[in-house]
């Protein structure tokens, strides 16, 4: 029988890979050429989750400076059970997002100090 020490241990280290993995995928598809918002934000140092939550916020700052994604790509959506669901992903380069990165504040403090730090690293 497990303990909830055990459970509690088993947890952390798979959210650390998991982490580790997207941060992983990210620097790799980022290096690679063009990738989504999502990927430059977790390539920049942001855990996936706020780079997730955030991701539609710099999309929308950099859709409202004028920019355009370079290229878009097919993404498959795991959803309920078995079934999937395939989107439409924008893939960006790193000048567009610097240029977003640049102008976008969120209000939450300590959102805006991580981009602060990210935009300065673009």
């Amino acid at each position: 029988m497990a303990s909830a020490n055990f459970r509690r241990a088993a947890a952390l280290l798979r959210n650390r890979a998991r982490d580790n993995r997207a941060a992983h995928h990210a620097a790799d598809a980022v290096a690679t050429g063009n990738a989504s918002v999502a990927s430059h934000l977790i390539a920049g140092g942001l855990d996936p989750a706020t780079a997730r939550r955030f991701s539609g916020a710099v999309t929308r700052k950099a859709k409202d400076l004028g920019l355009t994604p370079d290229s878009t790509a097919t993404k498959s959506l795991k959803l309920k059970g078995r079934v999937r669901k395939t989107v439409d992903v924008a893939l960006w380069t790193r000048a567009q997002m610097a240029t977003a990165l640049a102008v976008y504040r969120p209000r939450d403090k300590k959102a805006a100090a991580r981009f602060d730090r990210l935009a300065i690293a673009a």
